[in-house]
């Protein structure tokens, strides 16, 4: 296996990357939402959160990562049959989907860090407050937060469908190429 991404297929890095920050982003979509339902009472009304902040921090830098990696390791060519409009989808919702994330990442620690309390990741480092106790700091982050988490999970469908479509309809190697080692 490749480490590195050339003209027709991707490398274990990309493809380590891609599935990654997809469970991650799927996972935290779901706690998050779950979240809301818990009661002050409930054992995981503290822990859910401090999962959350810690596993999105995570994300955030797994993102930085993959942008960089992608300038290092560019990703394959399209394949050669691929039409104008589906090249172009591709790549902005690649560019959405990394933009939308890092928005939500920042929004989420704006969420966090809104009354001057630093973010604790795991307990393994902080990350100091920088803005804070702005009045609806924590609501606007939260609801830019939200919307935007659902706008990336319909993107994200709409990408697997693609994805599928290439597979089952058009029959090409677009979706082998992000699952094959």
């Amino acid at each position: 296996m490749i480490l590195k991404n050339n003209q027709k297929k991707y490398g274990l890095i990309a493809i380590f990357l891609h599935w990654l920050i997809a469970l991650a982003t799927f996972g935290l979509f779901g706690l998050g939402i779950w979240m809301r339902e818990l009661g002050y009472y409930d054992a995981w009304y503290q822990k859910g959160p401090t999962l959350h902040e810690g596993v999105g921090v995570f994300l955030f830098f797994c993102i930085v990562i993959r942008i960089v990696w992608r300038h290092i390791s560019p990703p394959p060519m399209p394949e050669e049959h691929h039409k104008v409009w589906e090249k172009m989808g591709a790549k902005l919702a690649h560019i959405l989907l990394n933009t939308l994330l890092l928005i939500i990442a920042i929004s989420g620690y704006l969420i966090v860090t809104a009354k001057g309390e630093a973010l604790s990741v795991f307990d393994w480092f902080s990350l100091p407050a920088t803005l804070s106790k702005m009045s609806p700091q924590a609501d606007m982050a939260g609801a830019v937060h939200l919307y935007l988490a659902w706008a990336v999970v319909i993107i994200a469908a709409v990408h697997a469908l693609a994805a599928i479509k290439h597979h089952f309809v058009d029959k090409d190697r677009t979706l082998k190429r992000m699952l094959s080692l």
